[in-house]
């Protein structure tokens, strides 16, 4: 059976799945360079998440969407298991917002562009004026009423257990007073890690659990940051198996940077 999926994966999946992404990348920047970047640089993309899994055969559950409310914006901070994390949220939160990610995913052809016409925030940690930017990038992207959404560990798990959070995301969400909302991901790590590059994928479900908003920290309140990325990581850490908890408490590492995305 494993021989037959990866058969499937190789000869129907993958080229299925390539054109989609160009058709998807094509199809968000046209879209966004005709002036509606919030519609085009959402919904192409989420078709393309929910084909992803569904071409692959990943069983997918969503649980939690009630605790949204679609007239807020949010700050989504989720744990960091795996490529697929990308597509599940994408695919599956049903709420429109914005990544925020890595630099260096610019350099993707197509997809990258794509990315920057959707209007992405990309994390650039070459310096302190960068950052800065980053920051301000950011800002606009959450005052203008759209979510954005953030992996605050900053990169993939090599083990599948969370890493200490960053303080970047919940640093926005204070200055700005929007509220955080908890994101656990359950089997991506079993579909695909980190450690394994792009490869096969294996068929295991997926689980996305949106957890209750969390109220932020006041502004310059530091130990009540830390309350807060410790109530979120908590509550993250709450849902997945024991093998992929940590013991470590939020502030095991806190960082000025912004955290970035990695699919």
């Amino acid at each position: 059976m494993k021989l037959l999926y990866h058969a499937y994966q190789l000869i129907i999946a993958a080229p299925l799945l390539l054109v989609a992404t160009a058709l998807t990348a094509l199809t968000t920047s046209a879209g966004c360079l005709l002036g509606n970047a919030h519609f085009w640089g959402y919904y192409p993309g989420k078709l393309w998440s929910r084909l992803m899994c569904r071409l692959l055969l990943i069983p997918v559950r969503v649980e939690g969407r009630e605790h949204i409310d679609h007239r807020t914006s949010y700050v989504f901070v989720a744990n960091h298991q795996g490529q697929m994390d990308i597509f599940l949220i994408y695919g599956y939160l049903g709420r429109n917002f914005k990544w925020m990610m890595k630099k260096a995913l610019r350099r993707i052809p197509l997809v990258g562009y794509a990315c920057e016409k959707a209007g992405f925030v990309f994390v650039d940690k070459s310096g302190p004026k960068k950052i800065q930017e980053t920051y301000d990038q950011a800002r606009h992207v959450l005052q203008d009423g759209t979510s954005l959404v953030v992996f605050p560990e900053g990169a993939r798990t090599y083990t599948g257990r969370m890493a200490p959070f960053r303080k970047g995301a919940f640093q926005l969400a204070a200055e700005l007073q929007l509220p955080i909302v908890p994101l656990t991901i359950d089997g991506s790590f079993e579909v695909l890690n980190r450690t394994e590059g792009f490869t096969f994928v294996h068929r295991h479900p997926m689980r996305l659990i949106v957890h209750p908003p969390i109220a932020p920290s006041p502004r310059g309140d530091h130990d009540a940051l830390r309350r807060v990325m410790d109530e979120a990581r908590r509550a993250i850490m709450a849902d997945l198996p024991p093998r992929h908890q940590d013991p470590a408490p939020a502030d095991a590492t806190v960082e000025t940077a912004p955290p970035a995305g990695q699919p």
